[in-house]
């Protein structure tokens, strides 16, 4: 389903898998949708792609192990509470890492790897980084469905800072029209962006 069923989608496909582990047409539509976001994520905190692909089956067999057990709460988001278990199996990646630079006396790296305050300064950068990316690819969705003049009057007044009447005169458009395709574009990114986030609760 798209975008304003998207949440529903998935909180019933949660349902299924709680309700029957062993339903494997549920676990691989899971697995469609959630593990690449999970790699993407591995592959943004800089873990290099085969450590990467570990450490994302690492977290699908958390998954397996925990999702019976998973209570859905539709005020919270279900990619919040996968991101925290990415990240510390993110963390423990490091961890190991840091063992290893133990045993080959790099204390610099050793220092690095074992320092929560920059483990958590590292996560902190890159997450930004990966939601200005899906911002990006929001942002390419909804021009694609959208007339260029109503792009065009989101861009100036929501972008660039020109009140309705500068950018009524730009376009040509009548002002009101002009406020009615920035709220249109605006509705349309969160929407988009709830969907590429892989969220179960829309505002969550």
């Amino acid at each position: 389903m798209r975008d304003s069923q998207g949440g529903q989608t998935r909180a019933t496909l949660l349902g299924r898998l709680r309700d029957d582990p062993a339903d494997q047409t549920s676990w691989n539509e899971f697995v469609s949708h959630y593990e690449p976001v999970i790699r993407l994520w591995c592959r943004r905190w800089r873990i290099q792609e085969a450590d990467a692909e570990d450490v994302t089956q690492n977290v699908m067999l958390q998954l397996s192990l925990k999702l019976p057990e998973f209570a859905y709460d539709r005020s919270r988001s279900f990619r919040g509470w996968l991101k925290t278990l990415t990240q510390n199996a993110c963390r423990d990646f490091f961890r190991r890492l840091a063992r290893m630079a133990a045993g080959s006396g790099d204390s610099a790296i050793r220092h690095l790897l074992e320092s929560e305050p920059a483990q958590d300064d590292l996560l902190e950068r890159l997450d930004k980084a990966f939601d200005l990316e899906l911002l990006a690819m929001a942002t390419e969705a909804v021009r694609a469905r959208i007339e260029p003049q109503t792009w065009e009057a989101f861009r100036l007044t929501a972008l660039e800072g020109l009140s309705g009447i500068e950018a009524a005169a730009q376009i040509p458009m009548p002002v009101n029209q002009v406020y009615v395709s920035k709220r249109r574009v605006q509705i349309l990114l969160k929407e988009e962006l709830a969907r590429l986030d892989g969220g179960i609760a829309p505002d969550g």
